[in-house]
This record gives structure tokens, sequence and C-alpha cells, in this order.
């Protein structure tokens, strides 16, 4: 007797850097909001550019992740009602 079954794919442990530019509008109280979506992954950098009379401010980040994790950190940045636009840079 044989028994046969599938076993998924390993998920890749290997952890990325990718950079995240964010374009957000509310000033610097909006801050908070986004390094809180980032969910507590290591950040390596870190700049947020807020000017006074500029309607957009502007957060880049380096972020270690999963090659899986990219769209879904993207997704949720974009979900917040501050944000303008988040894509990789």
């Amino acid at each position: 007797m044989s028994t046969s079954f599938a076993v998924p794919a390993p998920r890749s442990a290997m952890l990325l850097r990718r950079r995240i530019a964010t374009y957000f509008v509310g000033g610097a109280e909006e801050v908070p909001a986004l390094v809180g979506a980032l969910g507590g992954r290591p950040v390596h950098e870190l700049s947020v550019d807020v000017k006074d009379g500029v309607r957009e401010s502007s957060m880049v980040c380096a972020v270690l992740l999963a090659a899986d994790e990219t769209g879904p950190l993207l997704d949720r940045l974009r979900e917040l009602p501050s944000v303008v636009s988040a894509e990789l840079a």
C-alpha cells in the first residue's frame, strides 16, 4: 500500500530590503498611522518630509520584507485615508 500527499512548497524566509515611498496629506500628525501600517517590520531607513504650505508630504523607508509581503504592505498603506500614493521607490 502506498500513500501520497501534496506537500506545500516551503515559504521563503529570505527577507528583501524594499524602499517604499508614500505620499500623504494631513501633515506630521499622520506619521504615527503610517509607521503603524508597517506592522512592526524591521525598518532600516525612515525619512519623513513635511513642509509648511505644501499639500502633500512624503515618507520614504527601507523595510525588510519577504517577497510576497510587498504587495499587501503597499495595499495597507494605500488604504489609509491620508495616503495619496504608496509605491516601490
